[in-house]
Protein backbone atom coordinates (compact mmCIF):
# COMPACT_ATOMS: atom_id res chain seq x y z
CA UNK A 1 0.00 0.00 0.00
CA UNK A 2 1.47 3.35 -1.35
CA UNK A 3 2.14 6.46 1.54
CA UNK A 4 -0.78 8.48 0.27
CA UNK A 5 -2.85 5.60 0.90
CA UNK A 6 -1.76 4.97 4.61
CA UNK A 7 -2.90 8.49 5.15
CA UNK A 8 -6.39 7.33 5.41
CA UNK A 9 -6.11 4.08 7.15
CA UNK A 10 -7.62 4.20 10.68
CA UNK A 11 -4.72 3.45 13.55
CA UNK A 12 -1.82 4.70 10.93
CA UNK A 13 0.37 6.92 12.06
CA UNK A 14 0.19 9.20 8.50
CA UNK A 15 -3.56 8.93 9.79
CA UNK A 16 -3.49 9.92 13.08
CA UNK A 17 -0.86 13.15 11.89
CA UNK A 18 -3.43 13.76 9.08
CA UNK A 19 -6.32 14.22 11.90
CA UNK A 20 -4.56 16.26 14.12
CA UNK A 21 -3.52 18.92 11.70
CA UNK A 22 -7.29 19.14 10.93
CA UNK A 23 -8.09 19.66 14.70
CA UNK A 24 -5.66 22.02 14.99
CA UNK A 25 -6.84 23.85 11.82
CA UNK A 26 -10.53 23.93 12.66
CA UNK A 27 -9.49 25.47 16.01
CA UNK A 28 -7.16 28.19 14.65
CA UNK A 29 -10.60 28.82 11.75
CA UNK A 30 -13.04 29.83 14.50
CA UNK A 31 -11.24 32.49 16.65
CA UNK A 32 -13.24 35.66 15.26
CA UNK A 33 -16.80 33.85 16.56
CA UNK A 34 -17.70 35.84 19.45
CA UNK A 35 -19.43 38.92 19.24
CA UNK A 36 -19.43 41.66 21.83
CA UNK A 37 -21.80 40.27 23.70
CA UNK A 38 -20.68 36.95 23.35
CA UNK A 39 -23.05 35.26 21.01
CA UNK A 40 -21.23 33.42 18.27
CA UNK A 41 -21.43 35.33 15.17
CA UNK A 42 -21.84 32.86 11.77
CA UNK A 43 -18.95 32.25 10.00
CA UNK A 44 -17.94 33.14 6.56
CA UNK A 45 -15.56 31.14 4.10
CA UNK A 46 -12.53 32.62 5.50
CA UNK A 47 -13.30 32.65 9.60
CA UNK A 48 -14.75 36.39 8.91
CA UNK A 49 -17.76 37.00 11.05
CA UNK A 50 -21.11 37.61 9.33
CA UNK A 51 -22.53 39.95 11.03
CA UNK A 52 -25.25 40.85 9.15
CA UNK A 53 -26.45 37.02 10.35
CA UNK A 54 -28.46 36.01 13.67
CA UNK A 55 -26.09 35.04 15.89
CA UNK A 56 -27.56 31.54 16.73
CA UNK A 57 -27.75 29.93 20.18
CA UNK A 58 -26.83 26.17 18.99
CA UNK A 59 -23.98 28.02 16.93
CA UNK A 60 -23.19 29.42 19.91
CA UNK A 61 -23.16 26.04 21.95
CA UNK A 62 -21.02 24.27 19.62
CA UNK A 63 -18.55 26.75 19.84
CA UNK A 64 -18.60 26.62 23.46
CA UNK A 65 -18.23 22.96 22.99
CA UNK A 66 -15.78 22.78 20.37
CA UNK A 67 -13.54 24.99 22.53
CA UNK A 68 -13.93 23.39 25.35
CA UNK A 69 -12.33 20.64 23.62
CA UNK A 70 -9.90 22.61 22.58
CA UNK A 71 -8.86 23.72 25.93
CA UNK A 72 -8.05 19.87 26.85
CA UNK A 73 -5.75 19.90 23.93
CA UNK A 74 -3.90 22.74 24.73
CA UNK A 75 -5.17 24.88 21.96
CA UNK A 76 -4.19 28.87 22.66
CA UNK A 77 -6.84 30.98 23.50
CA UNK A 78 -9.50 28.68 24.41
CA UNK A 79 -10.53 29.37 27.81
CA UNK A 80 -11.45 32.76 26.87
CA UNK A 81 -13.26 31.79 23.44
CA UNK A 82 -15.62 29.50 26.23
CA UNK A 83 -15.95 32.09 28.71
CA UNK A 84 -17.42 34.81 25.84
CA UNK A 85 -19.74 31.50 24.52
CA UNK A 86 -20.58 31.47 28.31
CA UNK A 87 -21.06 35.09 28.76
CA UNK A 88 -23.79 34.70 25.32
CA UNK A 89 -25.76 31.79 26.97
CA UNK A 90 -26.04 33.15 30.59
CA UNK A 91 -26.60 36.65 28.75
CA UNK A 92 -27.94 37.83 25.81
CA UNK A 93 -29.68 34.60 24.69
CA UNK A 94 -31.39 33.58 27.97
CA UNK A 95 -35.09 34.99 27.46
CA UNK A 96 -35.10 35.51 32.00
CA UNK A 97 -38.72 36.10 31.27
CA UNK A 98 -40.03 33.37 29.77
CA UNK A 99 -37.65 31.32 30.84
CA UNK A 100 -35.53 28.98 28.45
CA UNK A 101 -33.32 30.21 25.58
CA UNK A 102 -33.97 31.84 22.55
CA UNK A 103 -33.13 30.41 19.02
CA UNK A 104 -31.12 33.83 18.67
CA UNK A 105 -30.76 37.34 17.95
CA UNK A 106 -31.18 38.99 15.14
CA UNK A 107 -28.79 41.45 13.04
CA UNK A 108 -31.25 44.20 14.43
CA UNK A 109 -30.87 43.06 18.20
CA UNK A 110 -34.47 41.64 18.12
CA UNK A 111 -35.01 37.80 19.29
CA UNK A 112 -35.77 35.35 16.84
CA UNK A 113 -39.18 33.57 17.75
CA UNK A 114 -39.86 30.54 19.42
CA UNK A 115 -38.36 27.98 21.50
CA UNK A 116 -36.77 25.49 20.65
CA UNK A 117 -36.05 21.81 21.77
CA UNK A 118 -32.71 21.62 19.42
CA UNK A 119 -31.30 24.86 21.10
CA UNK A 120 -31.67 23.65 24.73
CA UNK A 121 -30.45 20.40 24.04
CA UNK A 122 -27.28 21.82 22.55
CA UNK A 123 -27.21 24.26 25.55
CA UNK A 124 -26.71 21.32 27.76
CA UNK A 125 -23.99 20.10 25.99
CA UNK A 126 -22.50 23.22 25.95
CA UNK A 127 -22.99 23.46 29.44
CA UNK A 128 -21.35 19.96 29.72
CA UNK A 129 -18.29 20.60 28.33
CA UNK A 130 -17.54 23.72 29.49
CA UNK A 131 -18.18 22.03 33.10
CA UNK A 132 -15.63 20.05 32.43
CA UNK A 133 -13.70 23.01 31.05
CA UNK A 134 -14.08 24.25 34.62
CA UNK A 135 -15.46 27.68 33.93
CA UNK A 136 -16.97 30.13 35.60
CA UNK A 137 -20.91 30.26 34.99
CA UNK A 138 -20.92 26.76 33.54
CA UNK A 139 -22.64 25.00 36.77
CA UNK A 140 -24.97 27.67 36.68
CA UNK A 141 -25.94 26.99 33.05
CA UNK A 142 -25.70 23.77 33.34
CA UNK A 143 -28.39 23.59 36.21
CA UNK A 144 -30.97 26.17 34.53
CA UNK A 145 -30.73 23.98 31.29
CA UNK A 146 -31.21 20.89 32.92
CA UNK A 147 -34.58 22.99 35.19
CA UNK A 148 -35.82 24.43 30.94
CA UNK A 149 -35.51 20.95 29.58
CA UNK A 150 -37.23 18.62 31.92
CA UNK A 151 -39.68 21.55 32.28
CA UNK A 152 -40.73 22.32 28.80
CA UNK A 153 -39.56 19.55 26.73
CA UNK A 154 -39.44 16.33 28.17
CA UNK A 155 -42.22 13.94 28.10
CA UNK A 156 -42.35 11.18 30.61
CA UNK A 157 -45.32 9.66 29.71
CA UNK A 158 -44.00 9.57 25.94
CA UNK A 159 -39.89 9.08 26.61
CA UNK A 160 -39.46 11.37 24.19
CA UNK A 161 -39.38 15.45 23.45
CA UNK A 162 -41.37 18.12 22.33
CA UNK A 163 -40.20 20.11 19.67
CA UNK A 164 -41.35 23.32 19.12
CA UNK A 165 -43.15 26.31 21.73
CA UNK A 166 -43.69 29.30 20.92
CA UNK A 167 -41.76 32.11 22.52
CA UNK A 168 -43.60 32.63 25.88
CA UNK A 169 -43.80 28.67 26.23
CA UNK A 170 -47.82 29.07 26.13
CA UNK A 171 -48.68 26.93 23.27
CA UNK A 172 -46.60 23.82 21.72
CA UNK A 173 -47.10 23.25 18.47
CA UNK A 174 -48.11 19.95 17.33
CA UNK A 175 -45.15 18.69 15.45
CA UNK A 176 -43.02 16.28 16.78
CA UNK A 177 -39.69 15.56 15.36
CA UNK A 178 -36.39 12.84 15.59
CA UNK A 179 -33.78 15.85 14.95
CA UNK A 180 -34.36 17.56 18.42
CA UNK A 181 -33.96 13.79 20.36
CA UNK A 182 -31.44 13.06 18.55
CA UNK A 183 -29.11 15.89 19.98
CA UNK A 184 -31.23 15.38 22.99
CA UNK A 185 -29.61 11.91 23.72
CA UNK A 186 -26.08 13.24 23.07
CA UNK A 187 -26.85 15.77 25.45
CA UNK A 188 -28.32 13.57 28.03
CA UNK A 189 -25.36 11.05 27.25
CA UNK A 190 -23.14 14.12 28.29
CA UNK A 191 -25.43 15.30 31.17
CA UNK A 192 -24.40 11.55 32.56
CA UNK A 193 -20.26 11.64 32.00
CA UNK A 194 -20.01 14.95 33.17
CA UNK A 195 -21.95 15.34 35.64
CA UNK A 196 -22.75 12.02 37.12
CA UNK A 197 -26.66 12.44 36.28
CA UNK A 198 -27.59 8.62 35.78
CA UNK A 199 -30.90 9.36 35.23
CA UNK A 200 -30.59 11.09 31.67
CA UNK A 201 -28.24 8.14 30.45
CA UNK A 202 -31.72 5.97 31.07
CA UNK A 203 -33.83 8.54 29.43
CA UNK A 204 -31.76 8.67 26.35
CA UNK A 205 -31.84 4.51 26.15
CA UNK A 206 -35.91 5.43 26.26
CA UNK A 207 -35.44 7.36 23.42
CA UNK A 208 -33.27 4.92 21.38
CA UNK A 209 -35.97 2.20 21.92
CA UNK A 210 -38.66 4.14 20.34
CA UNK A 211 -36.08 5.26 17.67
CA UNK A 212 -35.15 1.37 16.63
CA UNK A 213 -38.88 0.24 16.56
CA UNK A 214 -39.94 2.89 14.27
CA UNK A 215 -36.26 2.33 11.68
CA UNK A 216 -36.54 -1.63 12.59
CA UNK A 217 -40.09 -1.17 10.75
CA UNK A 218 -39.03 0.40 7.70
CA UNK A 219 -36.04 -0.85 6.69
CA UNK A 220 -33.97 1.25 8.73
CA UNK A 221 -34.86 4.07 7.01
CA UNK A 222 -35.70 6.17 9.88
CA UNK A 223 -38.86 8.78 10.15
CA UNK A 224 -38.08 12.11 10.70
CA UNK A 225 -41.73 13.82 11.47
CA UNK A 226 -44.27 12.96 13.24
CA UNK A 227 -47.78 14.14 14.66
CA UNK A 228 -47.96 14.88 18.00
CA UNK A 229 -49.34 11.52 18.99
CA UNK A 230 -45.90 10.08 17.58
CA UNK A 231 -47.63 9.27 13.74
CA UNK A 232 -44.95 9.10 11.31
CA UNK A 233 -45.75 11.47 8.69
CA UNK A 234 -43.95 10.47 5.91
CA UNK A 235 -44.46 13.01 3.42
CA UNK A 236 -43.69 15.95 5.20
CA UNK A 237 -41.99 18.57 3.49
CA UNK A 238 -42.52 16.53 0.16
CA UNK A 239 -42.87 20.36 -1.42
CA UNK A 240 -40.01 21.45 0.27
CA UNK A 241 -37.44 18.62 0.08
CA UNK A 242 -34.10 20.58 0.95
CA UNK A 243 -35.71 22.21 4.15
CA UNK A 244 -32.89 22.74 6.44
CA UNK A 245 -34.21 21.19 9.59
CA UNK A 246 -37.08 19.33 8.14
CA UNK A 247 -36.26 17.91 4.91
CA UNK A 248 -38.67 15.31 3.16
CA UNK A 249 -37.66 11.59 3.48
CA UNK A 250 -35.33 9.75 5.14
CA UNK A 251 -31.85 11.35 6.38
CA UNK A 252 -28.75 8.89 5.82
CA UNK A 253 -26.86 11.59 7.77
CA UNK A 254 -28.96 11.04 11.00
CA UNK A 255 -29.05 7.37 10.63
CA UNK A 256 -25.14 7.77 10.78
CA UNK A 257 -25.42 9.87 14.03
CA UNK A 258 -27.85 7.53 15.69
CA UNK A 259 -25.68 4.46 14.60
CA UNK A 260 -22.85 6.16 16.91
CA UNK A 261 -24.91 7.24 19.61
CA UNK A 262 -26.87 4.26 19.74
CA UNK A 263 -23.37 2.27 20.21
CA UNK A 264 -22.15 4.79 22.39
CA UNK A 265 -24.98 4.70 24.95
CA UNK A 266 -25.26 0.96 25.02
CA UNK A 267 -21.62 0.76 25.07
CA UNK A 268 -21.81 2.70 28.69
CA UNK A 269 -25.01 1.14 29.42
CA UNK A 270 -24.50 -2.93 29.14
CA UNK A 271 -20.72 -3.27 31.06
CA UNK A 272 -21.47 -7.30 31.57
CA UNK A 273 -24.76 -7.70 29.59
CA UNK A 274 -23.43 -8.57 26.17
CA UNK A 275 -26.22 -9.93 24.74
CA UNK A 276 -28.00 -6.43 25.11
CA UNK A 277 -25.02 -4.89 23.87
CA UNK A 278 -25.02 -7.11 20.59
CA UNK A 279 -28.43 -6.41 20.18
CA UNK A 280 -27.57 -2.49 19.84
CA UNK A 281 -24.96 -2.76 18.32
CA UNK A 282 -26.43 -4.94 15.81
CA UNK A 283 -29.19 -2.36 15.25
CA UNK A 284 -26.64 0.54 14.94
CA UNK A 285 -25.00 -1.83 12.13
CA UNK A 286 -28.12 -2.01 10.30
CA UNK A 287 -28.55 1.54 10.60
CA UNK A 288 -24.99 2.23 9.29
CA UNK A 289 -25.27 0.03 6.37
CA UNK A 290 -28.41 1.11 5.41
CA UNK A 291 -27.14 4.74 5.25
CA UNK A 292 -24.06 4.21 2.89
CA UNK A 293 -25.99 1.54 0.92
CA UNK A 294 -28.26 4.38 0.37
CA UNK A 295 -26.46 7.18 -0.24
CA UNK A 296 -22.64 6.84 -0.31
CA UNK A 297 -21.72 7.41 -4.04
CA UNK A 298 -25.38 6.73 -5.19
CA UNK A 299 -25.55 9.04 -8.32
CA UNK A 300 -22.55 8.87 -10.31
CA UNK A 301 -19.82 10.98 -8.10
CA UNK A 302 -18.45 10.39 -4.89
CA UNK A 303 -20.14 11.79 -1.70
CA UNK A 304 -23.16 10.99 0.87
CA UNK A 305 -26.46 12.59 -0.83
CA UNK A 306 -28.61 14.71 1.87
CA UNK A 307 -31.73 12.93 1.48
CA UNK A 308 -33.45 10.33 -0.10
CA UNK A 309 -36.84 8.36 -0.77
CA UNK A 310 -38.25 5.76 1.29
CA UNK A 311 -37.16 3.13 -1.11
CA UNK A 312 -33.47 4.46 -1.51
CA UNK A 313 -33.25 6.50 -4.20
CA UNK A 314 -31.53 10.10 -3.92
CA UNK A 315 -33.74 13.24 -3.24
CA UNK A 316 -31.53 15.79 -2.58
CA UNK A 317 -27.91 15.24 -4.17
CA UNK A 318 -26.03 18.16 -2.36
CA UNK A 319 -23.19 16.60 0.10
CA UNK A 320 -23.30 18.29 3.54
CA UNK A 321 -20.02 18.22 5.45
CA UNK A 322 -21.98 17.09 8.39
CA UNK A 323 -22.88 13.89 6.70
CA UNK A 324 -19.16 13.09 6.11
CA UNK A 325 -17.89 13.48 9.54
CA UNK A 326 -20.89 11.44 11.03
CA UNK A 327 -19.69 8.72 8.38
CA UNK A 328 -16.21 9.44 9.39
CA UNK A 329 -17.12 9.18 12.89
CA UNK A 330 -19.72 5.98 13.30
CA UNK A 331 -17.14 3.82 10.60
CA UNK A 332 -14.71 4.24 13.27
CA UNK A 333 -17.06 3.67 16.17
CA UNK A 334 -17.84 0.38 14.99
CA UNK A 335 -14.86 -0.63 13.98
CA UNK A 336 -13.71 0.06 17.59
CA UNK A 337 -16.72 -1.83 19.03
CA UNK A 338 -17.13 -5.19 16.83
CA UNK A 339 -13.41 -5.04 15.09
CA UNK A 340 -15.19 -5.58 11.42
CA UNK A 341 -12.88 -4.81 8.47
CA UNK A 342 -16.12 -3.62 6.68
CA UNK A 343 -16.27 -0.77 8.84
CA UNK A 344 -12.10 0.20 9.03
CA UNK A 345 -12.90 0.21 4.68
CA UNK A 346 -15.80 2.54 4.91
CA UNK A 347 -13.52 4.83 7.21
CA UNK A 348 -11.02 5.04 4.77
CA UNK A 349 -12.98 5.99 1.77
CA UNK A 350 -14.73 8.62 3.83
CA UNK A 351 -11.10 9.68 4.83
CA UNK A 352 -9.84 10.04 1.42
CA UNK A 353 -12.81 11.87 -0.10
CA UNK A 354 -12.89 14.15 3.19
CA UNK A 355 -9.48 14.91 2.25
CA UNK A 356 -9.53 15.52 -1.68
CA UNK A 357 -13.24 17.40 -2.15
CA UNK A 358 -14.27 18.21 1.77
CA UNK A 359 -11.40 20.21 3.25
CA UNK A 360 -10.58 23.86 2.74
CA UNK A 361 -6.86 23.56 1.98
CA UNK A 362 -6.93 27.35 1.17
CA UNK A 363 -9.10 28.88 3.54
CA UNK A 364 -9.36 26.48 6.40
CA UNK A 365 -12.27 24.39 7.96
CA UNK A 366 -14.76 22.20 5.83
CA UNK A 367 -16.76 23.05 2.51
CA UNK A 368 -20.41 22.89 4.23
CA UNK A 369 -22.35 22.18 1.10
CA UNK A 370 -21.60 21.09 -2.56
CA UNK A 371 -23.60 19.74 -5.03
CA UNK A 372 -23.89 16.31 -6.59
CA UNK A 373 -20.48 17.34 -8.40
CA UNK A 374 -19.03 18.83 -5.37
CA UNK A 375 -19.06 21.53 -6.27
CA UNK A 376 -19.30 24.49 -3.44
CA UNK A 377 -22.56 25.98 -3.00
CA UNK A 378 -24.57 27.77 -0.25
CA UNK A 379 -27.88 27.32 -0.85
CA UNK A 380 -28.60 25.28 2.84
CA UNK A 381 -25.36 25.91 4.65
CA UNK A 382 -23.48 29.06 3.10
CA UNK A 383 -19.88 30.00 4.84
CA UNK A 384 -18.63 27.65 7.61
CA UNK A 385 -20.82 28.48 10.46
CA UNK A 386 -19.26 26.45 13.48
CA UNK A 387 -16.84 23.50 14.08
CA UNK A 388 -18.82 20.88 15.74
CA UNK A 389 -19.61 17.84 13.50
CA UNK A 390 -16.01 18.60 11.48
CA UNK A 391 -13.64 18.73 15.00
CA UNK A 392 -15.53 15.91 16.23
CA UNK A 393 -14.97 13.62 13.09
CA UNK A 394 -10.98 14.51 13.67
CA UNK A 395 -10.80 13.10 17.38
CA UNK A 396 -14.39 10.35 17.48
CA UNK A 397 -12.18 7.77 15.85
CA UNK A 398 -9.40 7.55 18.55
CA UNK A 399 -11.02 7.73 21.65
CA UNK A 400 -13.02 5.31 23.74
CA UNK A 401 -16.47 5.04 21.84
CA UNK A 402 -18.95 4.56 25.07
CA UNK A 403 -17.83 8.17 27.04
CA UNK A 404 -18.90 11.38 25.73
CA UNK A 405 -16.35 13.12 23.25
CA UNK A 406 -15.54 16.37 25.75
CA UNK A 407 -14.72 13.69 28.76
CA UNK A 408 -12.93 11.49 26.52
CA UNK A 409 -10.61 13.89 25.56
CA UNK A 410 -10.40 15.71 29.10
CA UNK A 411 -9.58 12.18 30.52
CA UNK A 412 -7.24 10.97 27.23
CA UNK A 413 -9.58 7.81 27.65
CA UNK A 414 -8.47 6.07 24.31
Amino acid sequence: MGEKSRKYLIDTEENKAFMNSLTEDLLKFGHRFPSPQGSSYYLGDDGTPWTDRPRETFVTCRMAHSYSIGHFLGHPGSEELIDQALKGLNGELKDTRNGGWYPGVAADGSYLPNKLCYAHAFVILAATSALLAGRPGAEELLDDALEAYDRFYWNEEDGMAYDTWNTEFTILDDYRGLNANMHTVEAFLAAADAAGKEEYRVRAGRIIDRVLGWASKNNWRIPEHFSKDWEPDLECNKDRPADQFKPYGATPGHGLEWSRLITQWAVSTFKEDTASLGRYVEAAENLFLRAVKDAWNADGAPGLVYTTDWNGAPVVHDRMHWVLAEGINTAATLYRVTGKQVYADYYAEFMEYLDDKVVDHVNGSWFHQMDRENHVIGTVWPGKNDLYHALQATLIPYYRPGVSIALAVKNNDR
